[in-house]
C-alpha cells in the first residue's frame, strides 16, 4: 500500500547574540569597559564564553566602537554595527537581520558587559518555547532574552532600547525564566570594583 510522504518539518535553529557595540563612555578606566578584566578574563570574553557554553546553533557578537576580532574565539560570528552610536536598537536590528538571513527561528540576546550571567541562564532561557522569555534573577528581570522570529518586526528601529520597549508594550507575551547568577552589568569603575 502506497502512502503519501509527509512533509519534513524544518527545525528552527537559535542563535545567541551578544550586544557589544557601545562606547562605554561612563567607564573612566584605562581601557574600554569590555576589555577590563574580571578574574583575569576580559568582561566581554566572559559574556561570550557563557553564551558559547549554552550550545546554541550559532553565537553572534555585534561590535561597534571597539574591534573585538582579536580577542574572541574563531567560532563566533562578528557583525560590525556602523550605526552603533545611534543606540542599542541598531545593534539588535543588525543581529536580527543577520539571524533572519541564516533562517534562525529565535535569538537569545545578552549583553557584553554582564560577566556574571552563567551558561545555565543562557540554556534555561533558550529552552523556553515562548515568543519572549527573559531571565529572572531573584525577581530582577534582565538579559538574556529569547525573542522568536515572530517578534523581530516589532522591535524598535531607533533609540537606545532593545527588547525592553517591546516587553513593556506586550507584558502578556513575556515569560520569566528563574535563573541563578549575577545579572549586573559593568558601566563604571565602581561597578568593576564590586567584582574584584
Amino acid at each position: 500500500m502506497w502512502m503519501q510522504p509527509q512533509p519534513v518539518q524544518q527545525i528552527k535553529t537559535q542563535a545567541a547574540v551578544i550586544l557589544a557595540a557601545g562606547g562605554g563612555t561612563r567607564f573612566l578606566g584605562d581601557t574600554h569597559k569590555l576589555l577590563a578584566a574580571v578574574d583575569g578574563v576580559p568582561i566581554v570574553v566572559r559574556a561570550v564564553n557563557a553564551a558559547r557554553g549554552a550550545g546554541l546553533d550559532e553565537v553572534i557578537v555585534v561590535q561597534g566602537s571597539l574591534d573585538l576580532t582579536e580577542i574572541l574565539p574563531d567560532d563566533v560570528t562578528i557583525i560590525q554595527n556602523e550605526r552603533w552610536n545611534d543606540g542599542q536598537s541598531t545593534s539588535l536590528r543588525a543581529a536580527v537581520g543577520y539571524a533572519d538571513s541564516r533562517r534562525h527561528g529565535a535569538i537569545v540576546v545578552g549583553l557584553g558587559d554582564q560577566p556574571g550571567v552563567p551558561v545555565e541562564a543562557w540554556k534555561a532561557v533558550a529552552e523556553s518555547e515562548h515568543d519572549i522569555a527573559i531571565a529572572e534573577f531573584g525577581g530582577d528581570k534582565r538579559p538574556p532574552v529569547r525573542l522568536s522570529a515572530a517578534m523581530w518586526a516589532s522591535l524598535p528601529v531607533g533609540g537606545d532600547e532593545g527588547a525592553r520597549s517591546l516587553m513593556r508594550a506586550h507584558p502578556e507575551l513575556v515569560y520569566s525564566v528563574p535563573c541563578e547568577g549575577n545579572p549586573a552589568d559593568i558601566d563604571t569603575l565602581e561597578d568593576l570594583r564590586r567584582w574584584s
